[in-house]
């Protein structure tokens, strides 16, 4: 999605002239906040607002684009502080990755930036504090994290758990952008992105600004089923919330904004059946069977005490609910992991012990099946839909979340350590 806005933003930008912006009044270079042992200047401001606004971020407003630059100040001081500095090869490397985002060259990018008033520098300057971040952030955070299997567990059982989104109820505003105009109706859009905070102030705008049948109707659409979505629509419409608004979209001639009143989802087909493993423990009374209960803080520790009994009086096993018979499924129904149960029964006491229960999709293993390919080297069907995720990329994910929100927290330390002041 970041690719199609920075794509449509520069589009627009083009469309709108090569006009500089008019920077504030006043001495450019004047310092305007020292961050430790550099400062940041009226001109870098004013460059990074107009910067941000090219590519329509949503925290294009001075007081964030001054905290932006703030925090590259701090990013460059702890690099510094580690001996770490961006190569030519690096740098050149973020521009070119960067401005393809846009499917832009490094050239044509910076150009594009020359005529609407934001030096090359500037851009230089925003790659150069991202590569050396990158690096404290690999050298320092990286190392510090891990991810165990049973994160991967819980986060595996959290999304089989989790209704996949199939039918949406979406708001449509068109707004018209014809040659000449484009940058006028993405004005709009984004004036209409900050401003919509509920239904009734998307009902309003549409009724005004859409351009579209559906305008009559406050911009409403009936429920649609989420595969009649274009291909490229649909992980933005997935990536909303409840009454969020998206950001503007570009379509030839137009400009288009959505708003998510609802959604329907379904659990994947299994996702409701469990498998279940568990312990039972056949012993001569209750009072024995609750001291080793007592003892016993996990399936494993059963087995310490089970030592020279006869294999038949401690089982473990692993069924689906529809195995186990209806008197132990009763009592299993009610345990956590490693919680016991114990009965008395025809004069011995029998000790049942829940060691997991998980979804039978994760059962199998989590892993999707391989795609076929044909003898020409062409796919011969899609991957399955419904199939469980893989454990290795959701570990992946939950990896490199973990080391966001590490990198996250060591840059709110710097800034907590740092001496900031203004003139």
């Amino acid at each position: 999605m970041r690719r199609i806005l920075l794509g449509a933003a520069m589009a627009a930008m083009l469309a709108a002239g090569g006009g500089a912006p008019a920077f504030a009044q006043g001495n450019p270079f004047q310092p305007l906040v020292h961050v430790n042992d550099s400062a940041v200047t009226r001109y870098e401001l004013d460059q990074r607002i107009r910067f941000l606004q090219i590519l329509r971020a949503p925290d294009a407003d001075r007081a964030s684009a001054e905290q932006a630059l703030i925090d590259d100040r701090l990013r460059l001081f702890a690099a510094r502080q580690m001996g770490i500095a961006a190569s030519d090869e690096q740098i050149d490397a973020g521009l070119a990755e960067f401005a393809g985002r846009a499917n832009l060259g490094v050239e044509e990018f910076t150009r594009a930036l020359a005529q609407a008033g934001v030096e090359r520098q500037t851009f230089h300057d925003f790659i150069a504090a991202g590569v050396v971040w990158r690096e404290v952030v690999r050298q320092r955070i990286v190392p510090q994290i891990s991810v165990s299997d049973a994160e991967v567990d819980q986060e595996m059982q959290r999304l089989i758990e989790t209704p996949r989104i199939t039918h949406v109820a979406l708001s449509e505003l068109i707004i018209p952008a014809p040659p000449g105009q484009e940058a006028q109706a993405m004005g709009l859009a984004e004036s209409l992105v900050q401003s919509v905070r509920s239904e009734a102030d998307f009902a309003a705008a549409a009724r005004r600004h859409s351009v579209t049948p559906s305008a009559e109707n406050s911009g409403r659409l009936p429920w649609m089923p989420l595969e009649n979505l274009p291909p490229s629509l649909r992980p933005i419409i997935l990536s909303m919330k409840h009454g969020q608004i998206s950001q503007p979209l570009t379509v030839e001639g137009a400009v288009v904004l959505f708003y998510l009143r609802d959604s329907r989802g379904s659990l994947r087909p299994g996702a409701r059946e469990q498998v279940l493993d568990y312990v039972r423990f056949r012993l001569s009374s209750t009072a024995e069977a609750n001291r080793i209960a007592a003892l016993s803080d996990t399936c494993a520790d059963l087995f310490v005490h089970a030592r020279g009994l006869p294999p038949e009086q401690i089982q473990r096993q692993t069924l689906s609910q529809g195995q186990i018979p209806s008197a132990e499924a009763i009592r299993l129904a009610v345990l956590d992991d490693n919680e016991t149960s114990v009965v008395s029964q025809g004069g011995v006491a029998e000790l049942l012990m829940l060691c997991k229960r998980q979804p039978a999709l994760l059962a199998g293993g989590g892993q999707e099946a391989p795609v076929p390919v044909t003898a020409e080297g062409e796919e011969a069907a899609a991957p399955d839909p419904d199939a469980p995720p893989d454990r290795e990329e959701m570990r992946n994910q939950i990896f490199s979340r973990k080391v966001g929100q590490a990198a996250d927290n060591y840059l709110a330390e710097l800034r907590a350590n740092a001496i900031i002041r203004r003139p």
